[in-house]
């Protein structure tokens, strides 16, 4: 049974070597939707790829890489819808993974520490509580990062014509929590006006550079509306504490856009679905097996809702665990995705195929 989603919906969607994100849904998903991701250091440990600072300059460079790694994806797995828009034969996107999880920051002068065999990460590199306070968004048209990233958006549309694919923009607090480290937290109960700007001041940034490149895919013919945030470090901040300097930020970022999509990893999402439930245009939210998932369908029945499954249990969960979990995530919060990302070197293919066959038996299951 397929269920014909709204068509503000937005579905998980990873890209071959690149952290979890979100695009529209196509408006046909089967009741249990499998979306599989394998880490940088899967590639670099199967077909040898160096995922570092090159990958994410060259785009010349990653389109090769990505042909690479499609290869091996559809010698291991056949047609099973990994990495959808990364087909060897013509890969449509060359934009995915750029500067992982770090371009936000980077955009702030935060230096970004690039890996061979795994994403870039931010430098521990924090700004004092004097140039917190007086922060401003930086200028895109003069900042040397973005500029870099519209030089690339630009190649890409003159090699391949249309500019499909993803910034990961992170989420208000993941990108300010790499602006200030963990002093930010204590900002918020010390200096809350310092936290606010910081949080204000990412927003914007986060705003004004999704919609330059959006701008620009549009004229590469993709049309992109939607938003998304990774709240991955929410459960560090109490659900009062979410209200009162984080959901005015996400409400905004969410108004901006036709539609905005909250990720939460695999955490508990039981103390944030109120506020959550506030959020404009919500398409899409995900979280962990442990959260309330009958309340989560009842509070967002018209979003796509998405489970988290950890790469842990992937790894260590018996087949009939994994089936057990399955059976119970369709019953509880179906319909659904199932995201089954960050799957390491040692998980072997017929798990990661047995996994995707459970999605598919269920699927077919549901009346």
């Amino acid at each position: 049974m397929t269920l014909k989603p709204q068509p503000e919906q937005l579905v998980g969607y990873i890209a071959l070597s690149a952290p979890a994100t979100r695009g529209p849904a196509v408006g046909h998903e089967p009741f249990l939707r499998p979306e599989i991701g394998f880490t940088p250091k899967w590639f670099h440990t199967h077909v040898g790829v160096d995922l570092g600072k090159r990958w994410h300059t060259d785009p010349a460079y990653r389109r090769d890489t990505i042909i690479t790694m499609a290869k091996e994806i559809r010698n291991r797995f056949g047609d099973q819808g990994i990495g959808a828009l990364q087909d060897p034969d013509h890969p449509q996107d060359l934009l995915t993974g750029t500067f992982g999880t770090s371009f936000v920051a980077g955009i702030y002068g935060i230096p970004c520490a690039y890996q061979s065999d795994n994403w870039p990460w931010s430098e521990h590199q924090y700004i004092s509580e004097e140039e917190a306070d007086n922060l401003e968004p930086p200028d895109l048209d003069n900042n040397r990062l973005f500029a870099e990233l519209i030089d690339q958006l630009d190649w890409i549309a003159r090699e391949n014509g249309r500019v499909e694919g993803y910034i990961n923009w992170q989420g208000v607090l993941n990108n300010a929590y790499r602006l200030r480290g963990q002093s930010l937290f204590i900002d918020m109960l010390t200096a809350p006006e310092r936290s606010r700007r910081i949080f204000d001041c990412v927003t914007s940034t986060m705003v004004e550079a999704a919609r330059r490149v959006y701008k620009r895919q549009r004229q590469s013919g993709v049309e992109r509306r939607h938003s998304t945030v990774s709240n991955c470090l929410v459960n560090m901040v109490s659900p009062a504490q979410y209200r009162e300097f984080l959901l005015p930020c996400d409400q905004r970022i969410a108004e901006s856009f036709g539609s905005i999509g909250v990720h939460n990893c695999a955490w508990n999402a039981n103390p944030y679905m109120d506020e959550y439930g506030k959020i404009a245009n919500l398409s899409y939210i995900d979280m962990g097996i442990e959260s309330d998932l009958p309340r989560a369908r009842e509070a967002f029945p018209t979003a796509r809702r998405a489970l988290m499954y950890t790469p842990m249990n992937v790894a260590e969960k018996s087949s009939e665990q994994i089936r057990s979990d399955l059976g119970k995530i369709a019953a509880e919060y179906g319909p659904c995705d199932i995201v089954f990302a960050d799957i390491e070197a040692g998980i072997s293919d017929e798990r990661v195929l047995e996994i995707i066959s459970f999605c598919d038996e269920i699927s077919q299951q549901v009346v």
